[in-house]
């Protein structure tokens, strides 16, 4: 395999010197809107570096279509310029799928996987979803497309408990948070079918679901639980969004498990 040379913008946090963990981020998201609220609880044991895909962050819009291939080396050269050589990769949602290319590609590097609210395959549900989701955003559409995702993501009763302008204001703030990149990484959950990488994974994983999630269904996630040999398989409370709605849990789900598997 050729050197990948480090592209992409990154988020890196290295300074308590433990362990590299990277982190993979979802489909139209970033390592800072995906991550930020529990980077430093991450950093405060490991040595963390992200990757911001095409049209997120400072990555620039890619020119042709997203390869996962390019985002599961992208993210390893930065592994490499940070001076990494092994690692867990912790994936969020689309992000999942990134991790399970990582461990495919790049087997004797990686030393454990925590998968979150994500899938092994796409199916026809979330293949009809990705159409909607990619078209409004090509289109221009953000707050339709907004008023689409908000009810898919978030947990039907946390939403069911906002006032009326509370509710808006949230499909406000989505339609905003829309990145340049969501329709080339969005592509890429569509035709997602990662049933032999998961079958192949020969380190220690967990499989974080969330299960009120509407976006990616609580079956798909147990399906990849049952995919990966010998995942471990918690669950959060929660929709599509862990960084929202229970951070800490997660991150203590996270860490709590990386630990374990230091002390030996």
């Amino acid at each position: 395999m050729s050197v990948i040379t480090a592209a992409y913008a990154r988020t890196v946090r290295k300074e308590s010197g433990g362990p590299g963990l990277l982190l993979a981020h979802g489909g139209g998201g970033g390592v800072e809107s995906n991550f930020g609220v529990i980077l430093d609880a991450l950093a405060a044991e490991y040595s963390v570096v992200g990757v911001d895909y095409p049209g997120a962050g400072e990555t620039p819009v890619a020119e042709g279509p997203l390869r996962l291939d390019e985002l599961a080396d992208q993210l390893v050269a930065a592994a490499d310029a940070e001076g990494l050589e092994t690692f867990a990769v912790l994936g969020y949602s689309l992000g999942g799928n990134v991790a399970l290319r990582i461990a495919a590609r790049y087997p004797e590097r990686v030393t454990a996987l925590v998968l979150t609210a994500t899938f092994v395959r796409a199916g026809n549900r979330l293949k009809f979803v990705g159409d909607l989701w990619s078209g409004l955003a090509a289109r221009g559409e953000n707050e339709l497309l907004a008023r689409l995702m908000v009810p898919l993501a978030l947990n039907p009763a946390v939403l069911e408990g906002l006032s009326a302008e509370e509710a808006e204001e949230v499909v406000r703030a989505t339609a905003a948070s829309v990145t340049a990149g969501t329709v080339g990484q969005v592509d890429l959950i569509k035709g997602a079918d990662l049933r032999a990488e998961a079958a192949g994974v020969s380190v220690p994983a967990l499989v974080i679901a969330t299960t009120e999630d509407r976006l990616v269904p609580l079956e798909l996630q147990k399906e990849l639980a049952e995919a990966v040999p010998g995942a471990r398989y918690a669950e959060l409370p929660t929709g599509h969004l862990p960084f929202v709605e229970r951070p800490a849990e997660w991150a203590a789900l996270v860490t709590g498990f990386l630990s374990e598997l230091r002390a030996g």
